[in-house]
């Protein structure tokens, strides 16, 4: 059986991007009402101006989880300027509960936007936003890791894609398809604007992250995503803000201290909106 769900992932991995041909109704409910949002306010919305967009997540009140790959240019291959971006938690219809711009930014160091290594490429493809004033907790309480527990479990994932832009969905129960050397497959129904949209653990208490989408595929069978697992990934990352390794941009930070003291490519698709 094991053999068999590794075998499923890879051929699920290498499979290209097809829109599907038959409507499936996989219980993604659009999060319309300001009541439906309630516990959801931190996940967000990743905007890069007028050049796409990623979903997003707090950790912390001024630290965002999200895809690597929202970090470069997906024509160019470029590496975003951070200052540029901003992060709208809850959005829903236009409306934030708050918005920020970021500060500075971290990548995992293992993260090759141009690696031809599909499963070292997404098993790598997360980053930390540092925004530029806390989101208080009262307004978005961050969410926590949990390290992933297996297969045969179902887990949710709320996000934003092309055709529900404006406003968070949120899909109750997807399930999980394989997984193979931290890489996870997941049904989960997510699209273009996707990347970096938290996938959710919801047995007992609060939902907890096990890990996040980085790219996927639509075909008339229906959605599958893919992600990975997060527990050691994110305590790399925060340690690497925490001591500037990695981080960008620099000149920031100069900045900031001299006024003080004086004066792309993935299977199927990744999930940013072009």
């Amino acid at each position: 059986m094991k053999m068999r769900k590794i075998a499923v992932l890879t051929a699920l991995l290498f499979a290209s991007l097809t829109l599907p041909t038959t409507a499936e109704d996989t219980g993604l409910r659009r999060l319309t009402l300001r009541s439906d949002t309630l516990g959801w306010e931190a996940v967000g919305r990743v905007d890069f101006g007028n050049n796409g967009y990623c979903t997003g997540v707090l950790l912390r009140p001024d630290i965002v989880l999200t895809a690597g790959h929202c970090l470069f240019e997906k024509a160019t291959g470029a590496r975003r300027d951070p200052t540029l971006i901003s992060f709208s938690a809850g959005m829903r219809d236009g409306k934030s509960v708050a918005t920020r711009s970021v500060l500075r930014a971290v990548v995992h160091p293992d993260y090759d936007t141009n690696s031809p290594n599909n499963f070292k490429r997404i098993r790598n493809d997360v980053a930390l936003l540092q925004l530029s004033e806390p989101i208080p907790a009262a307004l978005a309480a961050p969410f926590t890791i949990q390290s992933f527990s297996g297969l045969g479990n179902e887990v949710s994932v709320v996000s934003y894609a092309q055709g529900r832009s404006e406003t968070l969905s949120w899909q109750k129960e997807c399930g999980v398809l394989g997984r193979q050397d931290s890489l996870i497959a997941f049904s989960c129904d997510v699209y273009f604007g996707s990347s970096g949209a938290p996938v959710f653990d919801r047995t007992g208490g609060r939902a907890r992250i096990v890990s996040i989408i980085s790219s996927g595929k639509r075909d008339a069978d229906g959605s599958t995503s893919f992600g990975m697992e997060l527990s050691r990934l994110v305590p790399e990352l925060m340690a690497n803000l925490r001591a500037g390794r990695g981080v960008f941009p620099t000149a920031r930070l100069t900045a900031k201290r001299l006024k003080v003291g004086g004066g792309a490519r993935a299977s199927g698709a990744r999930f940013v909106k072009p």
